[in-house]
């Protein structure tokens, strides 16, 4: 398997979806092939019409508010000492985190497609919150499928989904996280394809939907290069690109632009949910070994018990709690360019208090395991390397977690 040089990572697939020769595919019901072919047709036309793509950086910068800022932690820095430890605040667009581009695309799919409904699924509720919210901007109905676990550890951004207008379907069955709120929503698109379009939230599922996600969330990547030249006239020789990494939606985004350079220049590290330490449970099927398996359409690498059943996961973060992964971040795993890892729930709220009290930012748990990465390898590193952390979700949903973990409002 070999990465292939100036080719999006979305469109390095074989004819039948799949990267790297056993990562990804479309393995949905016959129901559903019609519906799929033909949102992949459309989709491969608007990515090309001139008008839809004025339409989409319109909206991205009117709408979403990019570009997003690119800050040095001056405070952060000083206090590990070695690397530089920058943030790219994506935090910043429109609703509080890079589900907004996903979410936007998606409705001005649906609206070019004819459709009058929509339908999502959500864990730590940004997906939810961010096409409830481009559902009402373009005036499509709106259903969000979520877990009762997450509804009720995530009740700000349910509060804002209800505002909105959209409704939330409940998902009793299960593990009630967004494992299951993803199944449940692909069992109602099967049913109403016919005037509904389904928007997945990040870079899983079938293949139309990992391409679709991956070319929203590339904006963040874009913006990043530019950002880096403004700022260093140059990209620099020592690059640390850090992201958290659930489904793999934002990772992907952040590191989009940056795959073709050699690892040595710009290395990619993603940090899955290593879960509570006193627990064998956790959401990190790249970094805490995990078998090739299929889930919602997809063939990637899963969490499985020892019938190869999916296994239930566990972590403080409801947007990282997931069993599976993108078949992207499979290929990249297996080809070697980018390093996975983890962090585990008490590593991300100490990164979560640390980042908070020295610099005037307040990361969501899903980015604070990514902070808890950069944190543990600043100080071995010298000081022109460059790390740079994707902060990409505000902490005003996790206000309820932060409360009762750490005791402060």
């Amino acid at each position: 398997m070999k990465l292939r040089k100036k080719i999006p990572l979305i469109d390095q697939h074989d004819k039948n979806g799949f990267w790297g020769g056993k990562f990804g595919g479309s393995f949905i019901p016959e129901t559903l092939k019609r519906p799929v072919e033909d949102l992949t047709n459309k989709f491969q036309k608007l990515r090309n019409d001139k008008k839809f793509l004025k339409k989409r950086d319109f909206y991205f910068k009117n709408y979403i508010g990019s570009p997003t800022s690119f800050i040095k932690l001056e405070n952060l820095t000083n206090h590990l000492g070695g690397a530089q430890i920058w943030a790219k605040v994506v935090s910043e667009a429109n609703g509080g985190a890079h589900k907004i581009y996903n979410a936007t695309v998606h409705a001005l799919i649906c609206k070019a497609m004819g459709k009058k409904y929509i339908v999502g699924d959500t864990g730590a509720g940004y997906a939810g919150k961010m096409l409830s919210m481009a559902a009402k901007k373009f005036g499509l109905k709106c259903k969000i499928f979520m877990g009762v676990k997450d509804i009720k550890r995530q009740k700000p951004n349910c509060e804002a989904m209800r505002k909105n207008g959209a409704e939330i379907i409940p998902v009793y069955s299960g593990s009630q996280t967004l494992v299951d709120a993803v199944s449940e929503c692909m069992r109602y698109w099967v049913s109403n394809c016919d005037n509904t379009h389904m928007c997945v939230g990040s870079t899983v599922g079938p293949n139309i939907f990992v391409k679709i996600c991956g070319w929203s969330t590339a904006q963040i990547s874009r913006e990043l290069k530019k950002q880096l030249k403004s700022e260093f006239n140059k990209i620099p020789k020592k690059i640390k690109l850090i992201n958290c990494v659930g489904g793999g939606s934002s990772a992907y985004g952040f590191w989009s632009e940056f795959i073709d350079f050699e690892k040595k220049q710009i290395e990619l590290i993603g940090v899955e949910a290593g879960g509570p330490k006193k627990s064998n449970l956790h959401a990190a099927p790249l970094s805490r070994g995990a078998k090739l398996g299929i889930l919602h359409g997809a063939a990637a690498y899963c969490c499985q018990d020892k019938e190869g059943q999916i296994k239930e996961t566990e972590s403080i973060s409801a947007g990282l709690d997931y069993p599976s992964v993108s078949p992207i971040h499979c290929f990249l795993k297996d080809t070697k360019r980018a390093r996975y890892t983890y962090a585990t729930d008490e590593d991300a709220l100490n990164a979560y208090q640390l980042v908070t009290k020295l610099e005037n930012l307040n990361p969501s748990l899903e980015p604070s395991h990514a902070f808890a990465e950069a944190i543990r390898i600043a100080p071995g590193l010298s000081k022109d390397t460059i790390i740079i952390v994707n902060s990409c979700g505000d902490a005003k949903k996790d206000r309820d977690i932060l409360r009762e973990r750490l005791g402060k409002k």
